[in-house]
């Protein structure tokens, strides 16, 4: 199915007997969709699967797996590029890798055992229906707190007022104009819903790659959908136009005359526990070690102790105005909070 003159993806050779056996390597694989490829070593070739949401690392989910060609063992170690007009083109980076242990192997199933850096325990891959195999963790969860992720959260809102005379006690974020919508990032995928409970995933297919870039973290963030004149301000009335697509046909159409940033500012919820709880400065910086910036998404500043400053800048820019957040203050799922004041310019 390949072109080797084409790819540097590696051919194969002629299985060295003295090698190790029983290895193991888990790729990130950015192909047409995000995905994970799991290779076994075993007679001579990696027998691989195509892991759509990743390995699971909690037995209360399943996940797909896609039974696939075998590969060569120098996939073992591969990673780099994979070039357009190939099978499984795009980028390839060895997201795991290890040995493993065979306690079952039939035509229909098999029981490893998993020593890897990321992934370690007991599984079970187990076909379903001609390619199409699941996997399932058989050890309890690697993280015995881990929690499922949440489906029905809603947004801490802000209460009206002015600045604050204590601001030393507030970080202080541009209020931007959009619509306002939570994330939830789950194996490479995004759900997008708005303040009402509505999902609008379809009216921002730009953002789905931040899901992809985000590969197997799972988060929940808040955040704001941001629609930019040429001026690169705000625009509620482009923002209007794309709200009104109502066709997937439509929407392609506007994603290049009316392109939208997503402005994440918050996380609830991250990799199996929930962050509500932790103080507003504490949140920031897990959301900054996410390093969410890329062509439409990109994680807004916030300015400890300077609400004056920023709220005159906001002014002389022509924008909406301040948020000033206690860094002491939870996030309070569903409240309206004095602990978060919007300022207008």
């Amino acid at each position: 199915m390949r072109d080797f003159d084409e790819t540097a993806e590696p051919a194969g050779a002629r299985p060295d007997p003295s090698a190790d056996a029983d290895r193991f390597v888990v790729q990130e694989h950015h192909a047409t969709s995000l995905h994970w490829d799991l290779r076994l070593e075993r007679d001579g070739v990696l027998v691989s699967w195509a892991v759509p949401k990743g390995i699971p690392p909690d037995p209360r989910q399943n996940h797909l797996a896609v039974h696939t060609e075998d590969h060569p063992l120098e996939y073992l170690d591969f990673h780099g590029e994979i070039p357009e007009g190939s099978y499984g083109a795009g980028s390839m980076t060895v997201w795991d890798t290890g040995t493993y242990e065979t306690h079952e192997w039939k035509d229909n199933k098999a029981t490893v055992t998993l020593h890897g850096r990321r992934v370690d325990g007991r599984y079970a891959l187990f076909q379903t229906r001609g390619n199409q195999w699941m996997i399932h963790r058989m050890d309890p969860p690697a993280d015995p707190t881990r929690e499922e992720m949440p489906t029905d959260l809603r947004q801490m809102q802000a209460t009206p007022g002015e600045l604050p005379d204590d601001e030393d006690a507030y970080g202080f974020e541009v209020a931007w104009s959009g619509v306002r919508a939570l994330a939830f990032v789950e194996g490479g995928r995004i759900r997008l819903v708005d303040d009402d409970g509505n999902e609008v995933s379809g009216t921002f297919p730009e953002i789905r790659a931040m899901g992809r870039a985000l590969g197997v973290t799972q988060v929940v963030l808040d955040g704001v959908l941001v629609a930019t004149g040429p001026d690169g301000k705000p625009d509620v009335e482009r923002m209007a136009r794309r709200l009104s697509a109502k066709s997937d046909s439509a929407v392609r159409r506007l994603m290049a005359s009316v392109p939208v940033m997503y402005m994440p500012f918050d996380v609830l919820w991250l990799d199996g526990h929930a962050t509500t709880d932790l103080p507003y400065e504490e949140r920031r910086k897990r959301l900054d070690d996410l390093h969410l910036d890329g062509p439409s998404w990109k994680v807004p500043a916030t300015h400890a102790g300077q609400g004056s400053a920023l709220l005159e800048a906001a002014r002389a820019q022509g924008l909406r105005g301040v948020v000033a957040k206690r860094l002491d203050s939870p996030y309070r799922v569903g409240e309206t909070t004095p602990d978060w004041i919007e300022v207008r310019a």
